[in-house]
């Protein structure tokens, strides 16, 4: 079994330093395609009609693509994150109070304070305070890619260390998602969900180990939830955590389902996501334009205060919290890693078309150029104190 899940993480680490790059690669392009004389039919493309009907006079399911992508298409991502949410939470760095205290005191502190800055920023504003939670998330694709590209200037403890810290975010992420994010409530299709989740448990319970009775219903759940009013991407964690981590006799279900999803999340899911979320229009943006608010807090709380957070929680754990330095990193390395979960954009830009959904389409672009613009400084900086920082310093400050 430590063998089975050894391997799951280090295939989780290598897809995810190609997935960021692919990650990277498609919104260049959406970008580029976003700026140029073929704009209209991009925007085109994303509207495009899609309908699934069940029976005659059924249930419809009619949406633009964008929104199939957003719904449908991040349930399969998040499918994915409750699957390692859960082995981390049971197997992983996050199995023991020990290992666990570090990178959720760090995670805490990344949450916090971005939401904060941002809040301050946005202050007085009600429909620009709703994008409070947009700096919070730390893109594990596109972070951890960086890692990975680094090579060996990186220990693989900070490695470690930030997958757990992003794990945590996404958890955090989720939650957020689930009680602050949400349209009107369904009674009767919260009931239905319910019922699906009560399905799922007592597959669990009476020992069911293949995965594709849980993603029958799980999808039956997706539906009702996409009904309740919840963002229907919630069905595919609950999904997940319903899935055995043993089948007693050495197997893992739980880690099947992650080696087969790995590479079609890395590879295709989130790059989808990534083409058809980035396309900003750059046609008239000035520094006035970045300095609005909500672009403002956004950067703000990607760049300062995801790092100043990540870093001044752990320097308080580690100070007098028991928890230690990870191991064979200097602080200078350490501060590189708090910077680079300032790298927001897959989560930041969900959160934000859940945020901003409904206003004025003017926020939608300032959400896009807030995530993009402190992605790329927090992630250029974070590589430049990692190329600086090698030396080995005192674990303890």
């Amino acid at each position: 079994m430590l063998k089975s899940v050894a391997r799951t993480a280090n295939q989780f680490v290598n897809a995810q330093s190609l997935g960021g790059v692919l990650l990277a690669l498609a919104a260049v392009v959406a970008l580029l395609v976003s700026n140029s004389p073929w704009a209209e039919v991009y925007q085109r493309f994303l509207q495009i009609p899609g309908e699934v009907r069940i029976g005659a006079h059924g249930l419809v399911l009619a949406k633009p693509l964008l929104v199939w992508v957003n719904d449908l298409w991040m349930a399969v991502f998040f499918f994915l994150v409750g699957l390692e949410i859960k082995r981390e939470l049971l197997e992983g760095e996050l199995a023991s109070k020990a290992q666990a205290l570090l990178p959720a005191g760090a995670a805490l502190g990344g949450m916090v304070l971005p939401a904060a800055i941002y809040a301050a920023v946005n202050w007085g504003d009600p429909v620009a305070l709703r994008g409070w939670g947009i700096p919070m998330a730390t893109d594990i694709a596109f972070a951890l890619g960086i890692l990975v590209l680094l090579g060996s200037r990186v220990p693989t403890s900070l490695k470690v260390f930030l997958t757990a810290v992003a794990i945590i975010d996404d958890l955090g992420a989720i939650l957020v998602i689930a009680f602050f994010y949400t349209a009107d409530l369904s009674p009767t299709m919260l009931v239905a969900a319910g019922v699906g989740g009560l399905v799922l448990l007592a597959l669990n319970r009476l020992r069911v180990m293949a995965v594709g009775p849980y993603v029958i219903v799980g999808l039956v759940v997706w539906v009702c939830v996409l009904k309740s009013g919840i963002h229907a991407t919630l069905a595919g964690v609950v999904t997940a955590l319903a899935i055995p981590i043993s089948d007693g006799r050495g197997g893992s279900p739980l880690g099947r389902a992650e080696h087969a999803l790995h590479p079609w999340v890395a590879y295709l899911v989130l790059p989808v996501f990534a083409f058809a979320n980035a396309g900003v229009a750059l046609d008239g943006v000035t520094l006035g334009t970045l300095l609005q608010s909500v672009p403002l807090g956004i950067a703000l709380g990607l760049v300062v205060g995801k790092a100043a957070g990540v870093f001044g929680a752990s320097w308080l754990l580690i100070r007098w919290g028991g928890a230690r330095l990870p191991a064979g990193s200097s602080w200078g390395q350490f501060w590189g890693v708090c910077v680079l979960c300032g790298v927001g954009f897959t989560m930041s830009l969900f959160i934000g078309s859940l945020a901003f959904e409904g206003t004025d389409a003017m926020y939608e672009a300032q959400v896009k150029l807030g995530v993009l613009l402190g992605s790329l400084v927090s992630g250029v900086v974070g590589v430049m104190v990692l190329m600086s920082s090698q030396q080995v310093e005192p674990s303890q400050p």
